[in-house]
């Protein structure tokens, strides 16, 4: 016996109300055109040339990398190929970005170092005579390590007995900046001279070399001037040995050994702090590098030191802590959106394993592949297979058809309404497979109308009412559907999760699709099946209705009454 709670208006409703929600979100975001794909609007092209001569499986690592940093959203259709020994060609559908060809060459080499001298070394005279310490020399004049507060901040996750650290900010605070030039600094001459390798680098030695650097530092750090114009060499940024380099506003620093390196982070996330105005990026550690940041924040929250954070070979920002922090670590400054969200993502995929010409990088703007009469004629074919199904539908379920129709017209306003939305959140780019993988979907919704609408008609034959064959035939239709969308969805996902590029934005279409047929089945078409079954054109075996007895191929008339 089929339930009788069936209220198929109600459900109907709930469905035309979250179309107008669907499309009032579009509203919002005020995007009613879809993004385009490079092949459907043309893009920017870069070409990177790697130093050296790296391995296969070195190119083959840093094209991976690549692809998940222009591709952070996984639909962004931008296409990332190795070419020959030596070349990594990425393009990358939409105008001509500059910052874009900074994500994408940026080696994202991050460490944590403490700061020793900041444009002036208040320790000189410990490197010189063992007296003073950093501390004691930045209470003096404002100068020293105390003297200036970059734009960094350490916050930590709120566990019970916990404290927040804070952090003084200078007059002037440093920007931070995901186009980050080329450093304006080089290394000491140490740092050329050492292996680039980790060494074993204690926080409690950092942290001595913090307070009392040697002489010999001190002397390089007063003879060290950060140029100008930025025409310097690229910082050599050796963890195991100290650093001078600069930051953007062309302070100088001598840095501690790295105490914490990049590859001890576990994520990286750009966002808006609880109660905050600003964009910032959020770290957190591994168990490795949580514990070295505990114990440095400890130091430093004592002697008033400062711990930089190294990008690169350039200092991004610098600051101190209240007291430990057991957590994670907050880089925050004059960040828009754009530049908070492409460093998170350098930092989130980690640094490339070869390095790339930066005189042999280069971007160029290049056409659609597609000539706009070739889209044309492909949207055209699209919309007449759409008109033929619709017509074959009426022809062969005649009043049922009404249903056909209806129903593939509200799955491409939902089509649509996705479409744009992820356009406007997720940077989902249409490009022509993603075009044909929606298109697709029409044959698969068809294929549900034609699997339910069959088990009504058999259920009919056996002399059942159609509003009992409704819901009789919709448990048995349901089960078959939701067996051919899982492959769908299946098919869908190996093709998101293992291809690149405009296939994986193929197989993201046509998971979208099916979803979308599922639910315009189970929320629209069932319902107004049901809705239909109470009008004596349809229940009576009308002869236009598609269920009349010529229709069944049965002799005795359609049975009567029955309640669903």
């Amino acid at each position: 016996m089929a339930s009788r709670k069936s209220r198929p208006g109600r459900t109907l409703i709930a469905f035309f109300v979250a179309l107008l929600v669907a499309y009032g979100l579009v509203a919002v975001g005020g995007k009613w055109k879809p993004e385009l794909g490079l092949d459907l609007q043309g893009g920017t092209r870069i070409t990177l040339i790697a130093s050296g001569h790296p391995t296969t499986e070195n190119l083959d690592e840093a094209r991976g990398i690549i692809d998940q940093r222009v591709n952070g959203s996984g639909v962004s259709e931008a296409s990332v190929t190795r070419q020959g020994n030596n070349l990594i060609v990425v393009e990358i559908p939409g105008k001509s970005r500059q910052d874009l060809v900074d994500v994408v060459a940026r080696q994202a080499q991050m460490r944590f170092r403490l700061v020793a001298c900041e444009v002036t070394c208040a320790s000189s005279a410990a490197g010189a005579g063992g007296g003073a310490t950093a501390g004691t020399g930045a209470t003096g004049g404002g100068t020293g390590i105390a003297g200036q507060r970059a734009g960094l901040g350490f916050d930590h996750k709120k566990t019970a007995g916990s404290k927040k650290a804070t952090t003084t900010p200078s007059a002037s605070p440093s920007p931070a900046s995901t186009n980050i030039p080329a450093p304006t600094a080089s290394a000491s001459p140490s740092s050329a001279s050492a292996p680039d390798t980790k060494g074993d680098i204690s926080v409690a030695d950092a942290v001595t070399f913090m307070e009392n650097p040697p002489a010999d530092q001190v002397a390089k750090f007063d003879a060290f001037t950060c140029p100008a114009d930025g025409s310097a060499a690229p910082v050599n940024d050796n963890p195991s040995v100290p650093l001078l380099t600069c930051d953007d506003q062309g302070r100088k620093f001598l840095l501690s050994p790295a105490i914490i390196e990049g590859t001890q982070l576990s994520s990286a996330s750009a966002g808006i702090p609880q109660g905050g105005v600003g964009w910032q990026v959020n770290l957190n550690f591994h168990s490795a590098g949580r514990n070295a940041f505990a114990d440095a924040t400890d130091a430093i929250s004592k002697n008033g030191g400062l711990f930089a954070i190294v990008l690169d070979g350039k200092v991004i920002s610098a600051a101190t802590a209240g007291s430990r922090i057991n957590g994670a670590a907050e880089i925050s400054g004059s960040f828009t959106q754009e530049q908070a969200t492409n460093l998170a993502t350098s930092l989130k995929y980690g640094s490339l394993p070869i390095a790339f010409d930066k005189n042999g990088t280069s971007s160029e703007v290049i056409g659609p592949t597609l000539a706009g009469n070739q889209l044309s004629a492909g949207l055209l074919a699209g919309a007449i297979g759409i008109l033929l199904v619709m017509i074959y539908c009426l022809f062969y379920y005649r009043g049922l058809g009404i249903v056909v129709i209806s129903s593939l017209v509200f799955a491409a306003g939902w089509t649509y309404a996705m479409v744009l939305l992820l356009s406007k959140t997720a940077g989902f780019t249409l490009t022509l497979p993603g075009i044909a993988g929606l298109i697709i979907a029409v044959g698969i919704t068809a294929d549900s109308f034609i699997i339910f609408f069959e088990r009504i008609r058999d259920e009919m034959r056996e002399g059942r009412s159609m509003r009992v064959s409704v819901e009789t035939g919709w448990v048995r239709a349901k089960r078959t559907r939701i067996g051919a969308s899982f492959v769908s969805l299946f098919s869908a996902a190996i093709l998101y999760i293992f291809a690149t590029g405009v296939v994986k934005g193929f197989g993201f279409a046509l998971g979208l699709s099916t979803v979308i047929d599922l639910a315009v089945l189970f929320w629209f078409t069932k319902p107004l099946v049901s809705w239909f079954a109470r009008f004596h054109f349809f229940n009576g075996g009308g002869k236009l209705s598609g269920l009349s007895p010529e229709t069944l191929g049965i002799d005795a008339p359609v049975a009567a009454g029955g309640k669903a």
